[in-house]
């Protein structure tokens, strides 16, 4: 699955406008988000924690617009403790 971090940055800058500053300073935001939701997700006690970890990064790449990540998440919510698909999550996150 390809990700293309391009529609993070278009998304940012039709909020924010031509304001590269605060479009890079939002995408730290955005990706230091994504990695505390996977780390909620590996931290998971059980299949109700990951489920919420992964609706939480699904819920953040939807307002982002990062479409692929949103999808991934929302496949991850219905595979509690898997450790290939929070591969896939982490490899996905260190990708934008």
């Amino acid at each position: 699955m390809a990700y293309d971090p391009g529609a993070i940055d278009a998304t940012l800058a039709a909020a924010v406008g031509d304001e590269p500053a605060l479009i890079a300073e939002l995408r730290v935001a955005f990706v230091d988000s994504a990695e505390r939701a996977i780390a909620t997700i590996e931290n998971a006690a059980d299949a109700a924690g990951w489920a919420l970890g992964a609706a939480r990064l699904k819920g953040l790449a939807a307002s982002f617009g990062a479409v692929r990540l949103m999808a991934l998440a929302s496949d991850a919510a219905c595979m509690p403790h898997d450790a290939a698909m929070l591969r896939k999550l982490k490899q996905a996150v260190a990708r934008l």
